[in-house]
């Protein structure tokens, strides 16, 4: 009897790797059994699994180690927070396409591109619009590419959430104007960009995931989820966009090219709708959705309590 051959796992060269959605990736990878590429910026110490190539979207040297030996690219690098349109465009198409040259060069094929929801109203933000257009470079670049459209992603470590947890954990949440919107735990996002490179069935596809709740989330309904978490009721109030322009200015005045609350960011944070197309959620029988909404939520906020984030 002839033992089964145990299939190698895909080597994935990974952009974006230090941040948020990238350790994640990474961590989960590795438990996988996948060899590991991945893009940095300045020394990391070694890590069994991963070959840290020091280098940043704008040196082609690096690119050309990073997709050296791979099998896929998995492009999550990005800027979300910028001050002008040309910075985003800078980052999120200019690197995209340099990413797209290297894997090009060396012969890999399959790219796995991390886009943004966002993209799906590219004449609401100048974030929106580089993913947008981002994601034209890739469609055109000849590769086996898929799309993949987070909402907004929640989870241990992020940055971006976190101020949210904040305003739950003190029993009072400021939101946007009404609307819905959809969002995903990291670690469902990242199953799912792990089950992509092998599937030839995904490729040319765009994908919207989420947590699976249909019509998303109501502004009013996620802060009352989020503040149970904490074991406690929380106070909402909607914030008139006119006065989320004038904080924006503040911020800025404050805060220069550091600021949070950008202009830019206000008119995508008060869009009434960030929900996912249901047509767009990736097939069942390729991924779906493990974690729900409310155990995330406080797992994510155990882990901030646990890490000292929250006081």
């Amino acid at each position: 009897m002839v033992a089964a051959v145990k299939r190698a796992r895909p080597v994935l060269a990974v952009t974006g790797a230090t941040g948020f959605v990238g350790r994640h990736l990474l961590r989960l990878a590795r438990e996988a059994g996948h060899p590991l590429r991945a893009l940095t910026r300045g020394w990391r110490p070694p890590e069994q699994g991963i070959d840290w190539i020091d280098g940043a979207l704008d040196r082609p040297d690096a690119l050309a180690k990073l997709v050296d030996g791979a099998d896929a690219v998995i492009h999550i690098a990005g800027l979300i927070n910028a001050p002008t349109r040309a910075a985003f465009e800078a980052v999120n198409v200019g690197g995209t396409a340099n990413m797209i040259d290297a894997a090009r060069a060396i012969g890999v094929r399959r790219f796995i591109h991390i886009s943004s929801l966002a993209a799906r109203e590219p004449d609401l933000s100048d974030y929106g619009w580089s993913k947008a257009k981002s994601e034209r470079v890739v469609a055109a670049s000849g590769l086996d590419w898929t799309i993949v459209r987070p909402p907004a992603i929640y989870g241990p470590g992020d940055r971006e959430t976190f101020e949210l947890f904040k305003m739950a954990r003190r029993g009072f949440v400021a939101l946007p104007p009404g609307g819905r919107f959809s969002l995903i735990h990291v670690e469902d996002l990242c199953r799912l960009i792990l089950a992509l490179p092998g599937e030839q069935e995904t490729v040319c596809e765009t994908y919207e995931p989420d947590d699976g709740t249909d019509q998303g989330w109501e502004h009013r309904h996620f802060a009352r989820t989020l503040a149970r978490a904490f074991g406690r009721r929380t106070a909402t109030v909607a914030v008139p966009k006119l006065v989320m322009k004038g904080a924006s200015r503040l911020d800025t005045l404050v805060r220069g090219e550091g600021a949070k609350l950008t202009p830019d960011r206000v008119r995508y944070f008060c869009h009434p709708d960030w929900v996912v197309t249901a047509e767009s959620r990736p097939p069942d029988q390729l991924w779906k959705a493990s974690i729900r909404t409310p155990a995330g939520l406080k797992a994510t906020a155990d882990w901030y309590l646990d890490q000292g984030w929250l006081r």
